[in-house]
């Protein structure tokens, strides 16, 4: 069975940093792009990061641009996002996606809130 489980999300003040986690299994992980999406509530689900297959070429939204990076083990099957600088606009459930072509496979989402 498919599975990318998100975790790492949680309540975090103004300017403070979280790191998510994205363990993928049952697909060949290493054969499979990487990409972050998140979604506030009453909004569109919008692009934050991609990665390639070795982790070679990375890309960023504009408004994360600076402030978050992605990364990928593939040895434990992982990506990760670290978050720095966190404001409230990036609250949000943020959600991993494998992307191989055609195929898509998203996680569960885990919830990022940004507030004092």
């Amino acid at each position: 069975q498919v599975q990318l489980v998100e975790s790492g999300g949680g309540l975090v003040q103004p300017g403070g940093s979280l790191r998510l986690s994205c363990v993928a299994s049952g697909f060949t992980f290493s054969n499979y792009a990487m990409r972050w999406y998140r979604q506030a509530p009453g909004k569109e689900r919008e692009l934050v990061a991609g990665i390639s297959i070795t982790g070679g070429s990375r890309s960023y939204a504009d408004f994360v641009r600076g402030r978050f990076t992605i990364s990928r083990d593939n040895a434990k099957t992982t990506v990760y996002l670290q978050m720095n600088s966190l404001k409230p606009e990036d609250t949000a459930v943020y959600y991993c996606k494998a992307v191989q072509g055609t195929l898509n496979y998203w996680g569960q989402g885990t919830q990022v809130t940004v507030s004092s």
